[in-house]
């Protein structure tokens, strides 16, 4: 073969391949396989014989799409659109800058596209890199072409097809970061389809799709240089994965390369049980048994505690895999932390992850290396205000390695250098919910929930499991009961989304309900309001605190201490479910208590006699509950959605949730962190928490103590990711 080519050879072999005038083609390139051209050896040259080639035969009319792809987010990088290069050839980094040329913003995996369906190509792209309208998504619909030079016939495009068939060994995963827009800095998310990374069996592998689309005569094929082009269509590519998936499920994989099956981890991600938890457990003997285990939100460890608490009291336990989407969330993967120290360079260990798991921040990437104490300070983080505790830290959605120690061993490092040794896994897993139902009389259903997700703590949030079982316990063993009683075991926030996204058919009968932590603790309840804070189920609850505990104090939906209850209470949902604790008051120096998310909060912080104080007392508000509540004005019915309005009108407008529970923010790029920016992490929420249909523009921002500045501003992000929309009459009234 010749290793010389001109822009006219190559014109006839794409004319040979089927492109033709109006194609819109995408291309993976290996340019350099080619040859040189005929013209000249520099770089410019390559890009004017090949762009000027594909522009002879698709014209004006047609569009050329190269990738452009960075990763940026996952290797915690700013993407910037006009500056972040490509890693993708010679070839789409030269196109990408071509004048002309448009680029997708997504960060890890954009494009660059010139010619006549560019720019519809790829603006206003969705934040899912290979979900509906995605770029692929609209590629597939003008009906493209993947022309790949000095390559097979496998692309990325792929990707999207096995997205579309959902495969099995591929799962939604949240990356986010910031990208530059316009010059700005913004926060945004990016869902990616990826493998499991901790399972090679998973690994792409597009040789034996390469070999069936040839042998079906669906790829065509020209030589130019030493080189060739291969071409196939997007339609094509559907059609025999679509087919040969279903003979070969592991077709597009490096095991069914090998002629094997497809292994997923999240098959043998149950664990044994603890064998020493039985129905007759008393409450402390349960915390105790389960406190020190490793209880992430996805882990061996939770797994090992909800199968121990079936022991207790038989449940079902729900399994929502990696990936699956629970209404704006994603189920996180599962994450395993198998070493994790840190030591001065002369091998003395100064901490270590075996003594204690929550040395290691909990979703830590992995990292092995020599660092400088600054750049160890920037990963190593301390509890507030208790120097000898080890703290709590969870970072699921940020790409960060991190340790934790105590304020004392922190200011005790005076080393230049240290080294840094943290072995941790992403893998596909399943998330557990477990639950038990106590049937009544009636369908309508009173719900109790308790997280169990919190490593190495006791009262967050094991003693609110605790009490919820024996409550669960007292109520089988009644003779009657008119309402239906359900308890859900979580982990937090996700764990009830999860339920309730999957469950919606019985939100209607849920009447009530109540969410119960950090009860172990000598100090008095403290109840916290529902949303609506002046229902029945809000009444009944108030005043039976009033009276079993005189020292018990109420707050307002919020205001006392948040966690899952914020999801029965979300915008299409409206559960009123009240909230009970023994936190201090949200004005106290160490709110909600002193050894919060650390490892103080240990056995010694756990009172049976308050455990069994807090069951009383709950059980007290069901057995008042049960006589005689009339709940039926109590929900919010919620109506079909409505004529949308236009945010640029004055501020009577019903703003109007698309949303269901409450919104994952980090996906939309809109959170703003709560410990960096306490203030405006609570102006956020409560806006969220006020856009169900009921309320103009005007009433939120009153409601919130905003300018109608300040929250048009925030409205119009949240209309920018389509979560809201405009109504010129109120929804569900």
């Amino acid at each position: 073969m010749k290793p010389y080519y001109n822009r006219k050879q190559l014109a006839e072999a794409f004319r040979k391949t089927g492109i033709r005038k109006g194609s819109v083609v995408f291309t993976h390139s290996n340019v350099g396989y080619f040859g040189f051209p005929e013209e000249g050896r520099e770089s410019g040259t390559v890009l004017e014989t090949i762009f000027g080639a594909f522009q002879d035969v698709i014209t004006e009319e047609g569009t050329l799409v190269v990738p452009t792809f960075t990763l940026s987010f996952c290797k915690g990088l700013t993407f910037d659109p006009k500056n972040s290069g490509s890693f993708c050839g010679i070839f789409s980094e030269m196109l990408r800058q071509y004048p002309g040329a448009y680029r997708s913003d997504n960060p890890l995996f954009s494009v660059a596209a010139f010619g006549g369906k560019g720019k519809q190509l790829i603006e206003d792209l969705s934040e899912e890199c290979f979900g509906k309208d995605s770029f692929w998504d609209r590629f597939l619909q003008v009906d493209g072409v993947v022309c790949n030079l000095n390559l097979d016939a496998g692309s990325t495009f792929i990707h999207y097809v096995e997205k579309c068939l959902e495969v099995p060994y591929r799962y939604d995963k949240l990356f986010t970061g910031t990208t530059v827009k316009n010059g700005i800095e913004t926060k945004t998310g990016a869902v990616f389809f990826c493998q499991d990374m901790s399972n090679p069996g998973t690994v792409a592998a597009f040789e034996p799709f390469d070999d069936l689309a040839k042998k079906k005569g669906l790829v065509r094929s020209a030589s130019v240089g030493r080189g060739g082009i291969t071409v196939i269509t997007a339609s094509d590519t559907v059609d025999i994965i679509k087919k040969e998936i279903k003979k070969n499920p592991g077709l597009l994989t490096m095991a069914g390369k090998e002629g094997k099956r497809v292994v997923l981890s999240r098959e043998f991600d149950i664990s044994e049980r603890v064998s020493s938890l039985d129905k007759h457990s008393s409450m402390a003997t349960i915390i105790e048994k389960l406190w020190k285990l490793p209880r992430e939100v996805l882990s061996d460890g939770y797994d090992k505690a909800i199968f121990s608490l079936k022991n207790v009291m038989d449940m079902k336990i729900h399994a929502y895999p990696t990936g699956e989407h629970c209404w704006t969330w994603i189920v996180p993967e599962k994450w395993t932390c198998e070493e994790a120290y840190l030591e001065t360079l002369e091998g003395e260990r100064i901490l270590d992850q075996k003594d204690n798991p929550l040395h290691c921040v909990s979703y830590s990437l992995p990292f092995s290396g020599k660092v400088t104490k600054e750049e160890l300070f920037a990963h190593l983080y301390t509890h507030p205000f208790l120097s000898d505790a080890i703290p709590y830290i969870y970072k699921p959605y940020e790409r960060v390695w991190g340790l934790t120690c105590s304020k004392d061993t922190k200011d005790s490092l005076t080393d230049e250098e240290y080294k840094v040794e943290i072995k941790t896994k992403f893998s596909q897993g399943a998330l557990k919910v477990g639950e038990i139902v106590v049937p009544g009389k009636t369908k309508d259903t009173f719900v109790i929930c308790a997280h169990l997700c919190h490593t190495y703590m006791t009262n967050d949030d094991l003693a609110g499991v605790a009490v919820a079982l024996d409550v669960m316990r007292k109520l089988k063993a009644m003779e009657e009961r008119h309402y239906t009683y359900r308890l859900l075991i979580v982990p937090e926030t996700i764990g009830s989304v999860a339920w309730l996204s999957h469950n919606e058919e019985l939100i209607s009968s849920i009447k009530g309900g109540l969410f119960i932590e950090m009860v172990g603790r000598n100090a008095p309840h403290s109840l916290q309001l529902s949303f609506n804070g002046d229902t029945q189920m809000d009444k009944v609850m108030v005043d039976t605190l009033k009276s079993f505990d005189p020292e018990g104090w109420v707050g307002p939906f919020r205001g006392v201490i948040q966690n899952d209850e914020k999801q029965f209470n979300a915008p299409g949902v409206r559960i009123p479910m009240l909230s009970l604790s023994r936190v201090d008051s949200p004005g106290s120096a160490t709110w909600p208590y002193p050894e919060y998310h650390s490892d103080k909060d240990d056995m010694s912080n756990i009172f049976p006699e308050r455990l069994e104080a807090t069951r009383d007392l709950v059980l007290e508000m069901l057995k008042n509950i049960e006589n005689g509540l009339n709940t039926e004005d109590d929900l919010i019915a919620k109506n079909d959605l409505n004529v949308e309005g236009d945010l640029s009108v004055e501020g009577d407008l019903y703003v109007v949730n698309k949303f269901k529970g409450e919104v994952f923010c980090s996906r939309h790029g809109i959170h703003i962190d709560f410990y960096s920016n306490p203030e405006g992490n609570k102006k956020l929420f409560d806006i969220i928490y006020l856009i169900d249909g009921t309320r103009t523009v005007a009433d939120i921002a009153s409601e919130c103590s905003l300018s109608m500045k300040e929250c048009r501003d925030v409205l119009a992000r949240f209309e920018d990711k389509g979560l809201i929309y405009f109504s010129n009459i109120p929804i569900g009234k």
